[in-house]
């Protein structure tokens, strides 16, 4: 359907908070959204079609396209707002209409002009895409597939199954990766949009829906083709050029994921406060016990880590693309396991009803724990992200070390307030050469604050967190520099250095969001509560003589002090 009068998303009019208000509260039976209609659907294993009808009614379609191919979007953070406000209600909507972006991302990168406005005409229409890359046999190794497309006068003859695809049965269109040289290789794949409607009906076939532990409604399923013609036009790009274009295209997509992340950790948390402050244990409320307290105080500072790298990864896409190789990595390995801690602790609060599907909203808590366990998996599982960390760590070092940082870059996408320039997409590579600028410009922005600290407007326990911070972020980089060059074979020891690296881009990134959050009277509270989360994982030995921030954060929370970071201005 085109854009209507109802609709929240327009070129330079994306309007979030008229979009979470027409959403509504999904505890009441009767929003679009409800957690009862997502648990009757859960049930029934059922695609929520009556959800998805609603969010092409408010527009939300338009978010996947940009604005030069049709579409409203001209900003990724705005993008990533938008579906963590869909995951916030319900993961299985988000997740089934969500990929529709995911099926595009292809075409905006590598498209011809008229092919990607003829797609952005198809997605705002309400038309669903999938992106046809995973096999059967070989899971995240691209370069195994065995699709084959093989060249004809016309166009292509494409031959072989698509499988675990989300939307591959309700997509009308399919952006399918294909082997184009028999000997495979690098260069020898390439990308098709496949049209439904413009292929023979008898050359392809819908593979059964795979039935799931979580998102149980979701189209996941595949497409058979077999010897099935394919017009010239198809073609997405360069032939050969497909491999290279996924992987920038998952830079994006990793992004994005995070949406889906914010949003079940913005339900777990509601659906967890909202219990312990009517529960009743040992004549007292149970939100008012030390250790609930605690670990809400704990899980709320887990999230406002995991959204600012989330953002700050969003804002990149347009201020330093030469960098997604490692930022993209970074938040995708990052979010979602912040966020499955997050979960988990909230299970604990809430105890038996975690698991049962008719108690407390409707079970809503059982069914976004089972959602979220695929989150992580998606586009690169947390494996995956960690080892394209692992292949920049020499470049990681190299840049550390010569202080190649985009001082402008970091600026702009740290200042949540400032506007963006457009996304250069073309501008992404497969390979951060000169690193990481966030962490290699630590030491700077931790001077800023010691001045900021002396001159009382910072307090000086921050000081010392984030001078801290960037002690163990330069050790690391030591450590990097030792660990031998990434192959197939990569050491268990550099997994966990990946992880300690995403621990300091956490951290550095905090730190830059706050110093150019310019007059919000927020003070430095959740900086803090940032700093102590994740130098907890950075130190030798667990510390917990400053864990008292989770409760002062808490505190302040439930007060209703302006205490949260300003990523969450808008979608809160």
């Amino acid at each position: 359907m085109t854009a209507t009068a109802t609709s929240c998303f327009r070129p330079g009019a994306v309007d979030l908070p008229a979009f979470d208000r027409m959403l509504g509260d999904p505890s009441d039976p009767g929003s679009p959204l409800s957690y009862a209609r997502g648990a009757e659907l859960d049930r029934a294993e059922e695609f929520p079609d009556d959800m998805c009808r609603e969010l092409d009614r408010l527009g939300l379609p338009g978010m996947y396209v940009p604005v030069e191919h049709g579409g409203a979007l001209a900003r990724y953070d705005e993008l990533v707002a938008a579906l963590r406000l869909v995951a916030r209600r319900d993961l299985t909507v988000a997740i089934g209409h969500g990929k529709t972006f995911l099926g595009g991302v292809c075409v905006w990168l590598a498209g011809d002009p008229g092919q990607a406005a003829a797609l952005g005409a198809d997605i705002v229409a309400g038309r669903p895409v999938a992106w046809g890359l995973t096999e059967r046999g070989h899971g995240s190794d691209l370069l195994a597939s065995e699709v084959t497309a093989a060249e004809t006068a016309g166009g292509y003859r494409v031959s072989g199954e698509k499988w675990l695809i989300n939307n591959a049965t309700r997509g009308t269109l399919a952006c399918l990766l294909v082997r184009t040289r028999p000997e495979g290789g690098p260069r020898g794949f390439s990308l098709l949009l496949a049209d439904k409607r413009r292929i023979p009906r008898d050359r392809y076939r819908h593979l059964p829906k795979v039935r799931t532990h979580g998102i149980r409604g979701a189209d996941i399923s595949g497409i058979g083709l077999d010897d099935c013609p394919v017009p010239s036009g198809a073609l997405v790009g360069e032939p050969g050029g497909g491999i290279e274009t996924v992987l920038r295209a998952l830079q994006i997509t990793r992004t994005a994921c995070t949406a889906l992340s914010l949003g079940a950790a913005d339900q777990a948390l509601r659906l967890a406060a909202d219990f312990a402050g009517r529960r009743e244990l040992y004549g007292r409320t149970l939100i008012r016990l030390p250790h609930v307290r605690r670990t809400l105080g704990e899980a709320h500072a887990a999230l406002f880590s995991a959204e600012i790298v989330s953002v700050v990864a969003a804002r990149a896409l347009h201020t330093l693309p030469a960098e997604m190789s490692v930022l993209s990595a970074v938040a995708k390995s990052y979010v979602p396991t912040r966020v499955d801690k997050i979960i988990e602790a909230c299970g604990e609060l809430l105890g038996a009803r975690a698991f049962l599907t008719g108690a407390h909203e409707h079970g809503a808590f059982q069914k976004l724990e089972r959602d979220h366990r695929v989150v992580g998996i998606f586009d690169g599982s947390t494996f995956v992200n960690q080892h394209v960390l692992i292949s920049h760590f020499q470049a990681l070092v190299r840049g550390h070390r010569d202080g190649t940082a985009d001082e402008d870059g970091i600026a702009a996408a740290a200042d949540l307030s400032a506007p963006l320039p457009p996304a250069r997409l073309d501008r992404l590579t497969l390979l951060a050469r000169n690193g990481c600028g966030l962490t290699q410009n630590l030491r700077a922005a931790v001077r800023e604050l010691r001045a900021r600290a002396a001159a009382g407007r910072a307090t000086p326990a921050v000081a010392e967190l984030a001078e801290e911070l960037a002690e163990r972020c330069d050790r690391l980089h030591g450590e990097l520099a030792k660990s031998p060059p990434a192959s197939q074979y990569v050491q268990p020891e550099a997994f966990e250095l990946a992880r300690q690296y995403e621990m300091c881009v956490a951290g550095a990134s905090a730190i830059r969001v706050w110093l150019h959050d310019r007059g919000s009277g927020r003070g430095d509270l959740w900086l803090e509560a940032c700093l102590v989360y994740v130098l907890r994982a950075l130190r030798p030995s667990s510390r917990t003589a400053d864990d008292d921030v989770f409760d002062r954060l808490f505190d302040a929370l439930s007060a209703g002090r302006p205490v949260a970071p300003p990523t969450t201005e808008g979608v809160r």
